[in-house]
C-alpha cells in the first residue's frame, strides 16, 4: 500500500525504514506524474514487502522539497538506510522508471 509522506513523517517513513524506498514527488497540475502512476503502482506489487512506495505531494510540501532539492515534476527518490541513491526527474518513461527501480533493487537486496 502506497504511504503518503509529509513534512511530519518523511524521516520515519522514508528516512528510517528497514527496507529501500521510492518517493514519487508529484503535484495535481503534473499529467507527466499521472503517467507514471501505473508504472509506480506496478512496481510496488512486483517489490511487495521488500521496497516502500511512498508519495508525496509537492504542492503541499514546498519547503520539504526546497530541503531535498527536488525542482522539477515528476521526480523519483530512490533511498536505502538513509541515504539517496538514485534521483530521476523530468520527462521519465514507464520504461526508464521500470529500468532505475529493477537496477536498484538488484544492487540493494
Amino acid at each position: 500500500m502506497t504511504i503518503d509522506v509529509n513534512k511530519e513523517n518523511y524521516d520515519k517513513e522514508v528516512l528510517e525504514s528497514s527496507i529501500p524506498v521510492l518517493v514519487d514527488f508529484w503535484g495535481p497540475k503534473c499529467t507527466n506524474c499521472f503517467a507514471l502512476l501505473p508504472t509506480v503502482e506496478q512496481l510496488e506489487k512486483e517489490y511487495k514487502d521488500k521496497l516502500k512506495v511512498t508519495k508525496l505531494d509537492a504542492s503541499q510540501n514546498r519547503r520539504l522539497c526546497m530541503n531535498l532539492k527536488v525542482m522539477k515534476l515528476p521526480t523519483i527518490l530512490l533511498v536505502h538506510n538513509g541515504e539517496e541513491v538514485d534521483r530521476i526527474k523530468g520527462e521519465i518513461t514507464p520504461e526508464q522508471l521500470t529500468e532505475k527501480v529493477n537496477t536498484f533493487m538488484n544492487q540493494n537486496s
